[in-house]
């Protein structure tokens, strides 16, 4: 039996390892890694349930020495070595898993033919040889231990790297995208997570909403300034069909931030409004905060749902005063929140042990000076709805010409509206609530409801510092978010607390794409939604107030959720009626097309036949293989009961099928 020629510890009394928040201690399949020694350690010191692993689990050379690698398929097709991780990748993720274990950052040693750590304080020693992972110390009750090969702790050690099943890489792009596919399953198992993001970020944004409803005559139609022609049409489009699924996901997400509901925008031309601001959030998906705040600040659907178009300056012989409503809710709602946060986006509490608030009433009217003299820029004696997709301009004479003071910054009287508004957005966009509280809220709409402090704080550090000195970097955040090791573990799955509820609108635009729908007239004819009772209870750029459709800490009263103190934001627009008409709605959707859209079932309909290969089909796309045992076992029957003679036999297989499945609670919470 090999050992290391290092003198040997006296064991010392362990703690149980602590690994991250949902890590599960062991990993299947493997040689018990640290666990099973950990067992005998704690049992040696009077803990633990004093069960010795087996003596053939101890000996090296009873190990399989020629364990096969697992395989990666490429998009072509073919298979390439699945990537395994180099020994100081091993070391450094179960340093950050077994912390307890293997406390500190030692350097790597060297002595043939291993390549270790040995960690003083615990006295264990953690090393390679030939591939395979050995433990020696009090962890392994003084013996040698081989624990598995670095192909073995591949899809942990580099699971914010790379995709090493279908299920995993299909989840990835649930959480990043509007659905998946096999193409895209595919890439991201080719391609790994960052090159895959890499690829998406580089995509130009596909045809604009703008530009949709101009190819349809709205912007030379004299009725579309008064009626509202095309305004869901314009959305759903891009929502349905978009090949840059990446930043439609984001761009959705981020409408559910800054929102601007088809309600509360005045003026003409209403679809014009909302598409240029879809637009807006589109193009700033990956760009950088700042100026996506900026943009959103200037812009005419913003203005004019939040007051800032026509807003002047105090007038004291009127007794007029700054509209305060885009001061209050750009500080509330689009950067700061309500309270000062932590980096990690908890509350920084006062001597009275209360939350410290972000701002004042005083804050709130000294801030709105900033936003007077701003309108549309529509020239004399221009027609069509080109403005609305304008930044607003400045009225000098319109713009309070008082000092204004907030959130430490203090803009001199007599500054110049343009001046003025620099400050202000630097200011807001400077403070260091922004990360933590930006940063959660991102993590709810693409991940889970509930990420963990650690969670937020990496990526409120994203968000302060991209790697490269830049601050407000989006592209930067969305990678934190979408490969951090808790989104991307699997331990995920069986966490409590863990995953979010899918919105429904999410739930119509991923059923459409898996099915590769198509507009029968061209129009993508979906029309609103908002109907709770009969359609789905949600409609994009719909929302009834600026508050959006649900409030990211909303608890639903007397249930589970609320006595584990989480939060379920998605659950808001959830009750007795929005279930019967999403499920009432899907069901017309699934079997005959939603309005105009059709799906295309070929690839199912090819299954029909065989119900256990249709519901795994099923379970990949639309659930990322989380159904349940139970659960698929109860649909494949009901399937199997179902006639197959016929051509209409078949297709109602398939239509119950994807109706099943996006009835199911598996389905319904997206982990």
């Amino acid at each position: 039996m090999t050992t290391l020629e290092l003198p040997q510890p006296t064991p010392q009394p362990l703690a149980d390892p602590a690994p991250l928040p949902g890590q599960p201690l062991l990993p299947d399949g493997l040689a018990g890694w640290l666990a099973a020694g950990t067992a005998a350690a704690l049992a040696g010191c009077g803990g633990g349930d004093g069960a010795a692993p087996p003596e053939a689990f101890l000996q090296r050379e009873s190990a399989r020495p020629d364990r096969s690698i697992l395989a990666v398929p490429q998009a072509a097709g073919s298979a390439a070595a699945a990537p395994v991780p180099t020994a100081t990748e091993l070391f450094d993720w179960a340093e950050a898993h077994y912390a307890d274990l293997l406390p500190g950052h030692p350097a790597n040693q060297s002595s043939p033919p291993y390549t270790y750590r040995f960690y003083a304080t615990t006295g264990n020693y953690l090393g390679v040889a030939d591939n395979v992972v050995y433990l020696y110390g009090p962890a392994s009750a003084g013996v040698l231990q081989n624990v598995g090969t670095l192909a073995d702790f591949a899809p942990l050690v580099l699971a914010t790297r790379y995709a090493y099943t279908d299920a995993q890489a299909a989840r990835f792009l649930l959480h990043a995208t509007l659905a998946a596919s096999d193409a895209e399953i595919a890439s991201v198992r080719a391609l790994g997570y960052n090159a895959w993001l890499d690829q998406e970020f580089a995509k130009p944004a596909t045809n604009a909403n703008w530009d949709y409803l101009v190819s349809k005559g709205y912007h030379t139609n004299p009725d579309a300034a008064a009626v509202a022609m095309g305004v869901d049409s314009q959305v759903w489009q891009r929502l349905l069909s978009a090949t840059d699924s990446l930043r439609q996901r984001v761009a959705f997400a981020l409408s559910e931030i800054f929102v601007v509901g088809f309600d509360g925008v005045n003026g003409p031309y209403k679809q014009f409004q909302l598409a240029g601001f879809w637009d807006l959030l589109s193009a700033n998906a990956f760009g950088n905060f700042r100026t996506l705040l900026e943009q959103v600040t200037l812009n005419p659907a913003m203005g004019g749902y939040l007051n800032t178009a026509g807003n002047q300056k105090e007038d004291a012989a009127t007794g007029r005063l700054p509209d305060e409503n885009y001061a209050r809710e750009v500080m509330q709602l689009f950067t700061i929140g309500l309270y000062e946060l932590n980096p990690d986006g908890t509350p920084k509490l006062g001597a009275n042990g209360q939350p410290i608030e972000s701002y004042t009433q005083d804050t709130v009217s000294q801030l709105a000076r900033v936003f007077t003299g701003w309108n549309l820029s529509r020239p004399r004696g221009e027609t069509g709805p080109e403005f609305m997709r304008r930044p607003m301009a400045l009225t000098a004479t319109l713009h309070s010409t008082l000092a204004a003071s907030f959130l430490g910054t203090t803009v001199p009287a007599n500054t110049e509206g343009s001046a003025a508004l620099k400050t202000a957005l630097d200011t807001l966009a400077n403070h260091a609530n922004v990360g933590p509280f930006i940063g959660r809220q991102l993590i709810q709409r693409l991940v889970t409801s509930n990420p963990s402090a650690a969670y937020v704080g990496r990526v409120a550090a994203a968000f302060n510092n991209n790697g490269q000195g830049v601050r407000g970097d989006m592209k930067a955040v969305l990678r934190a978010i979408l490969l951090d090791d808790e989104a991307r573990s699997d331990a995920g799955l069986a966490a409590t607390g863990f995953g979010k509820l899918r919105e429904p609108v999410l739930r119509m635009v991923q059923w459409a794409r898996s099915f590769n729908a198509t507009s029968s007239s061209g129009d993508w004819l979906v029309g609103n939604t908002s109907d709770p009772a009969t359609r789905l209870g949600q409609s994009p750029q719909r929302s009834a107030s600026v508050f959006n459709f649900f409030r990211p800490g909303y608890v639903p009263p007397n249930t589970p959720i609320a006595s584990q103190t989480l939060v379920a934001p998605e659950f808001q627009i959830t009750n007795e009626s929005s279930v019967a008409g999403y499920l009432n709605s899907m069901q017309t959707a699934v079997g005959n097309g939603h309005a105009d859209i059709k799906p295309n079932y070929s690839t199912e309909l090819t299954l029909a036949a065989d119900p256990a290969a249709l519901v795994d089909r099923l379970n990949l796309l639309l659930c990322a293989g989380q159904l349940g045992a139970a659960t698929r076992s109860l649909i494949v029957s009901t399937v199997s009961g179902m006639a197959a003679t016929s051509s209409t036999d078949k297709a109602n297989r398939v239509y119950a099928a994807v109706m099943l499945v996006m009835s199911c609670p598996e389905y319904l919470i997206q982990r």
